[in-house]
């Protein structure tokens, strides 16, 4: 075959293998088909995958709208108090008042068993149409609940202060590992702490419950305590926003703090914008009366205070009011004023033992226009939130 004649057939090869090759295509994309290759596949299954974290979250986050929805505005309400467990019909409250959570003193542990309190705790539960938050403020040292009971804890938890001491920082972890062993083991959700106030004066009366370090050292007490507490699933609660100091104790008279923002913003913020980092669940606000931020009010029913939480750190968790009890508000406003003036001011739970006279106000409030509804089911998706990141509601 001569030159002319090789190159003409193998023009006419190529053009048959075209050919063939159209016809292919044609009939895959008729069969509603599209070509693949690996590296296709592999993207299309890498898009799939990022793309169902935000459908589930949207779909936890539908499942608690249509929750709240379906809720009655008393149900709403009730479930914005975490409160001191009734000394009678500790029951009974919880399906009358619908309550968000129970917080444990030391009465309501130091004649149990490990058998009655986790029936106790258990038949709380039971009651309750939503499961409840169940805290406790076991700090270590002199603040200790379930530790005092040696039929319950072998032995008292000590003070952060005391673990440093003795064993630095590992020490510390393995404190809050028990801790939060100790809480699954009984049916406790809530830790309320850890202490992230920073306090200089021995004297001062926060001062034994804090670390005893500067802020930069509080700030990784308090790193560290939210970590181990998110690995075991216990919530977590820093304290006393915006800062205790070295101030007198709010438990028995009001306090007046009048140290400058500046000074709370490089000193006594830092804890907790770290503890904000870590992925705290909430924050309790002190009954301190700051004057750098607002002169008016204490902080557990300052607006001002709220915002800058919620503006300036940024914090999207929780707020919770330390104990309405407390002289440091009670002796500023009345108890039946107070819970309505905690959710005005920007809390989403109210820590109290007056909540039979407290939650009809709000509710009237609501149905007479004068405290929006919408307000109350952000802090209630706030709260279900939170229970259902413990595993509290599946």
């Amino acid at each position: 075959m001569n030159k002319k004649g090789i190159l003409m057939g193998g023009f006419i090869l190529l053009l048959l293998l075209i050919i063939g090759g159209m016809k292919w295509l044609m009939d895959q994309q008729s069969n509603g088909e599209e070509p693949t290759n690996a590296s296709q596949t592999t993207s299309t299954s890498s898009l799939s995958t990022e793309s169902s974290i935000p459908e589930q979250s949207t779909e936890e986050e539908t499942t608690i709208d249509k929750r709240i929805d379906q809720m009655s505005l008393e149900e709403k309400v009730g479930q914005l108090f975490f409160v001191r467990v009734p000394e009678i019909n500790q029951v009974e409250d919880i399906q009358t008042y619908h309550l968000g959570g129970y917080v444990l003193f030391g009465r309501d542990t130091e004649n149990e068993t490990a058998e009655t309190l986790k029936q106790k705790i258990a038949d709380y539960q039971q009651a309750s149409s939503i499961p409840l938050l169940i805290g406790m403020d076991e700090e270590g040292g002199t603040v200790t609940r379930i530790s005092r009971n040696p039929a319950l804890v072998q032995t008292p938890f000590l003070s952060p202060q005391q673990l440093y001491q003795q064993g630095g920082w590992q020490a510390i972890e393995e404190d809050t590992a028990q801790k939060a062993a100790i809480f699954h083991e009984y049916g406790i959700s809530t830790g309320l702490f850890p202490v992230a106030d920073v306090a200089t004066d021995p004297n001062a009366f926060i001062y034994d419950r804090t670390i005893g370090l500067d802020a930069e050292g509080t700030s990784e007490f308090v790193r560290r305590n939210i970590a181990v507490l998110k690995e075991k699933r216990i919530g977590s609660t820093l304290k006393h926003f915006p800062g205790y100091g070295n101030n007198r104790d709010s438990h028995v008279e009001i306090v007046t703090d009048e140290r400058s923002l500046d000074e709370l913003e490089t000193n006594d913020f830092l804890p907790f914008e770290a503890g904000i980092k870590a992925g705290a669940d909430s924050i309790l606000v002190s009954h301190n009366i700051v004057t750098s931020i607002d002169a008016s009010a204490p902080a557990s029913i300052s607006k001002p205070v709220h915002d800058l939480l919620r503006k300036q750190l940024g914090f999207k968790g929780v707020i919770m009011t330390d104990d309405m009890d407390m002289a440091g508000l009670a002796d500023f406003i009345s108890q039946s004023e107070a819970g309505l003036r905690a959710l005005e001011a920007g809390n989403d739970l109210v820590m109290s033992s007056t909540y039979q006279q407290q939650i009809p106000v709000i509710v009237d409030a609501v149905r007479s226009g004068n405290y929006p509804e919408a307000a109350i089911d952000a802090s209630v998706k706030r709260v279900l939130e939170w229970k259902t990141s413990l595993g509290l509601i599946n």
